[in-house]
């Protein structure tokens, strides 16, 4: 059943029309976007869909084709933060209207579906997808165009004001932003963006997606304590933030030093923290660089590099996201790292095409072997951001 016959099932007519956004896989660059630092996503051919219909009540209805009940309903005029309209899925699309309210968007009462392909907790931003789709719709109803950066950062907000999420900008950007046949490089500290092409399947090549099944959430502190650490440090050095460090060894030595006068494992920490944070984005423009040069399987060094480095300094890996690295490397991939916030999620590798199957069975055997329920391998292909669908 479509979204649109099952939008007519629930509320008994046809929507206005149908919107959709994708879910991403980050290439490389990760927790360096709050930091306003450097990102390379792109868009996975796995969307969200939102069907809507304009009404004439002051109220927002929505429902879900993955979740059985009954319509939720919330007026306009109490859509706010700390509400129970701020808790459970409907948070996300509530939230997204809020948005849109807050930036002075005359948003009308509306009638919402949503349907999503995108894997839920896999670390491929389904959040940022349901919000950027929802942000188009509602703006088409409410006869406001909006460019896709308007598109990113309204819905961000809904994720960090309304939701409750301090994410950075990355993936918004890139549910908002891409094109298919590319990579996004995002640098969020200038807001600038070039599309990067990406075609690995031309060189004999494929980005693999395992998804561990380890379902992160990243609203349960771990991630706000990353982004708190790097503030921290940031106000340490008396910047706004790590993007605007010019000197990596003496950034480093300063936060390292006793005459901080913090305690022992708190230098120990900033250190480790920043260290990726600054390595990471280092990586993210020598991949940019092997790409624009057409040496696609050059990257896989960087990719793995960037794994330990999350692993050991940034502290976002789990035991199941490090047996898929290991064993995809083992398995014959050039590069592998986890993706996505961490403390769960998914993991990529950069493998040869006729490689893939096996890489897959590798991962496999490393989770039996470990007595970890079975992965799911993906292969997904660069898609196009948000978009109007009927």
């Amino acid at each position: 059943m479509s979204i649109a016959e099952r939008f007519q099932l629930q509320y008994g007519g046809r929507p206005d029309g149908v919107f959709s956004a994708p879910g991403r896989v980050n290439l490389i660059g990760e927790h360096t976007d709050y930091n306003n630092g450097l990102v390379l996503p792109f868009a996975i051919d796995a969307r969200a869909q939102v069907a809507v219909r304009r009404i004439d009540e002051p109220v927002i209805r929505v429902v879900s084709v993955q979740r059985e009940g009954a319509v939720i309903e919330a007026p306009l005029s109490v859509l706010r933060p700390g509400t129970a309209a701020a808790t459970g899925w409907p948070a996300y699309l509530l939230g997204t209207a809020w948005a849109l309210i807050e930036a002075g968007i005359d948003v009308p009462g509306a009638e919402l579906a949503l349907d999503s392909a995108v894997p839920v907790g896999a670390g491929l931003s389904s959040s940022a997808a349901v919000e950027c789709a929802t942000a188009l719709a509602l703006s088409t109803i409410a006869e406001v165009r909006l460019t896709p950066a308007d598109l990113a950062r309204l819905a961000q907000r809904a994720e960090n004001a309304f939701v409750g999420v301090p994410t950075g900008l990355m993936d918004q950007m890139a549910s908002a932003g891409c094109r298919a046949g590319h990579l996004l490089f995002f640098d969020v500290g200038a807001g600038t963006t070039e599309n990067i092409p990406f075609d690995p399947a031309a060189n004999g090549l494929q980005v693999l997606v395992i998804d561990t099944g380890v379902h992160h959430s990243l609203a349960d502190g771990e991630y706000a304590k990353r982004r708190a650490s790097c503030e921290w440090a940031a106000e340490l050095l008396g910047l706004n933030t790590l993007r605007d460090i010019t000197d990596a060894g003496e950034a480093l030595a300063r936060l390292g030093s006793p005459a901080s006068g913090l305690p022992a494992a708190d230098r120990e920490l900033l250190v480790r923290r920043v260290r990726h944070v600054l390595s990471e984005n280092g990586r993210v423009f020598d991949v940019v660089q092997r790409l624009r040069a057409g040496d696609i399987a050059g990257i896989g060094a960087d990719l793995t590099e960037s794994h330990i480095s999350m692993r050991d300094d940034y502290e976002i890996s789990s035991i199941e996201l490090d047996t898929a690295v290991d064993a995809a490397l083992g398995a014959g991939a050039l590069g592998a790292r986890m993706t996505g916030g961490g403390f769960g999620g998914s993991a990529i590798a950069l493998v040869p095409s006729q490689d893939a199957a096996r890489v897959a069975e590798a991962v496999d055997r490393a989770f039996a072997a470990a007595g970890f329920a079975a992965p799911t391998s993906r292969h997904f292909t660069p898609a196009d951001g948000a978009r109007r669908e009927s």
